[in-house]
């Protein structure tokens, strides 16, 4: 045993359970904490310039690479305030970060003191535990269960409150017998696997939804090893995109209101049976119940056993760790096959694939001011198979969902539920402080982009390079597209005379903010395109511009103000808005080449 500081026995312990790096903004109240984490030096810091983007950043580190969980910390009062929009995307997504707050004296609570708010109380409903610490020796073991919380069950955040005089106080502490908690994941039993296979062997034109749990699991790989085996086509989720790579031909496409492609929802549509594996039926991939699940039966595998029947009551359900049933649903179906007992699935697979080929969304305009389709066209040529996007909300996020490309588990990264705006930046961050070595490439409409631009800032002063694709229409895109039902285009428009703009760059006047000077008065370097053929070389100047200066470079591309975006009110009524397209020439290059096996 030894005698320390509570705090220093939560950096040690936060140590042990594997953490390295935490974001977050020093204050008076968590100072003692800030202390204990320089003394020891193991766990680097990266200032953020507003908590806010800090939680962010967490979220991006833990969902970048399998096993991170990313660590925020604040001080007291709004510190722990700007926490909940991360603490909100985190628990929305199944996505493990620990935030830390400080706290006033704990003989100052519950009497008004400068920056002491129930932080505890606001959190609650955001967190799958949030906590202020009343005893010091409680330290370590409050830590200790946090971890073992945010990797049990269904992931998610966790808010630890730490008074001041509680940090500052001597426990009694021995570090060298700690041992992290073993996770509980519930596991699905043999019988279960069987009874959904049977199920699955029953129908006809059955489908594979794939869920964000089975990133969380890492299960990608088995997975596409259960369909490869089965032969049944996968529809992934947003939260699930890069499960089974895209080019795969039994990736059958995206289904949903907005983030999904038109074979996509023709596939759901004509399938009649669907297994979900760690999904949560989300209504923008569903529209109504009603339309999604006439005519097909449903398993639904998830490790909340709250989920199952949430959304609506399935055939079969199943608790279980996504991984847990993967290699139980591999063992068996492989099992099956190697004895003839599958029944083939050549004739649907081969329906769901010529559909890919065909029911397209034209991406090949040449307009400038520049039609947003085609700029995700020239990204798809541009950036390699193991690019990973990071985008948040908007027209943006949704045209990039039906037109971008992802070959991999985690080259998707995205908030999936909770949406905020600003997100983008400070999670690209966070990808890139976890991972030195990836292509990283963020996705922004403009209104995105200038939430939280200052953290920026952070991405300049601690060297994290990426590149940052601005679409700029200076308007609030998805909110102007539905405005249309109300026959108003209300307080959506984001350009003014920005009376500094200059004949050189008239484009400023249109459009407003002039985002190459904000972006170059923060540290960074940016590039504007105004037409297609300039994408190419702009990219290939952000990569010298990062290789030479290791900042975030960012390449604005000026759109056509108004561009509508297909989506609609349900998955068999979608306003496609342009023309389609008629051939192969905006899919993934090795689709047309496909064949199955």
């Amino acid at each position: 045993m030894a005698k320390m500081s509570a705090a220093q026995a939560a950096v040690l312990v936060m140590e042990k359970e594997g953490v390295t790096q935490a974001f977050g903004v020093p204050g008076a109240a968590i100072n003692p904490l800030y202390s204990a984490l320089r003394k020891q030096g193991t766990i680097g810091h990266i200032l953020a310039r507003h908590v806010e983007g800090a939680s962010h950043m967490a979220e991006g580190y833990t969902r970048a690479v399998a096993g991170n969980i990313g660590v925020c910390i604040g001080t007291s009062g709004p510190a722990g305030t700007d926490m909940i929009t991360g603490l909100y995307s985190a628990w929305a997504d199944s996505i493990p970060i620990l935030c830390i707050t400080g706290q006033a004296p704990r003989a100052r609570l519950y009497k008004e003191d400068f920056q002491a708010v129930d932080i505890e109380s606001i959190s609650k409903p955001v967190t799958k535990w949030s906590v202020t610490v009343r005893e010091p020796g409680q330290v370590p073991q409050v830590f200790q269960q946090a971890f073992h919380l945010m990797r049990s069950g269904r992931p998610g955040p966790v808010l630890i409150d730490l008074p001041f005089d509680v940090q500052m106080a001597q426990i009694e502490f021995d570090i060298e017998t700690y041992q992290p908690l073993t996770p509980y994941k519930p596991a699905a039993s043999r019988a279960q696997i069987e009874k959904a296979i049977a199920m699955l062997n029953a129908a006809e034109r059955p489908l594979i939804v794939a869920g964000g749990g089975i990133i969380n699991a890492n299960a990608s790989d088995l997975l596409v090893r259960f369909a490869e085996a089965t032969g049944v086509p996968v529809i992934p989720t947003l939260m699930g995109w890069g499960t089974i790579p895209d080019d795969h031909p039994l990736m059958a496409g995206m289904c949903g209101l907005q983030t999904s492609h038109r074979y996509g929802n023709a596939t759901m549509l004509a399938s009649d049976f669907v297994l979900g594996i760690g999904n949560r039926w989300a209504n923008r991939h569903t529209g109504s119940v009603e339309v999604y699940t006439k005519g097909r039966t449903f398993v639904h595998v998830d490790i909340e056993p709250t989920q199952i029947g949430r959304v609506f009551t399935p055939d079969f359900g199943i608790v279980s760790d996504a991984k847990a049933a993967l290699e139980l649903f591999v063992e068996v179906a492989e099992d099956m096959k190697a004895k003839g007992k599958l029944p083939s699935r050549r004739d649907w697979a081969s329906e769901c694939l010529e559909r890919k080929k065909t029911m397209l969304r034209k991406t090949n305009f040449d307009d400038v001011p520049m039609k947003p389709q085609r700029v995700y066209q020239c990204m798809n040529r541009n950036f390699e198979r193991e690019t990973c996007y990071v985008s948040t909300i908007g027209l943006s996020q949704i045209a990039a969902a039906q037109f971008l490309h992802v070959y991999n588990p985690r080259n998707w990264i995205n908030c999936g539920q909770a949406g905020p705006l600003g997100w983008t930046i400070p999670a690209a961050l966070g990808v890139r402080a976890a991972d030195p070595s990836r292509r990283i490439v963020a996705l922004s409409g403009d209104y995105d982009f200038q939430f939280m631009v200052e953290e920026l800032a952070v991405g300049a002063q601690f060297k994290l390079p990426y590149i940052h694709i601005v679409v700029n229409n200076s308007y609030l895109g998805l909110i102007r597209q539905s405005q249309r039902g109300f026959e108003m285009d209300y307080c959506v428009q984001l350009g003014f005379e920005n009376i500094n703009a200059t004949e050189e760059s008239g484009v400023e006047r249109e459009y407003g903010v002039d985002h190459l000077k904000v972006v170059e008065g923060l540290g960074c370097k940016a590039i504007r395109v105004y037409k297609q053929e300039e994408i190419k070389p702009a990219i290939e100047r952000a990569e010298k511009l990062m290789a030479e200066f290791s900042v975030p470079v960012v390449i604005e591309v000026m759109l056509e103000r108004v561009t509508n975006i297909a989506m609609g009110t349900e998955i068999d009524a979608i306003n496609e808005f342009e023309a389609l397209a008629e051939s192969l020439a905006d899919a993934p290059s090795s689709v047309a080449a496909a064949m199955l096996d």
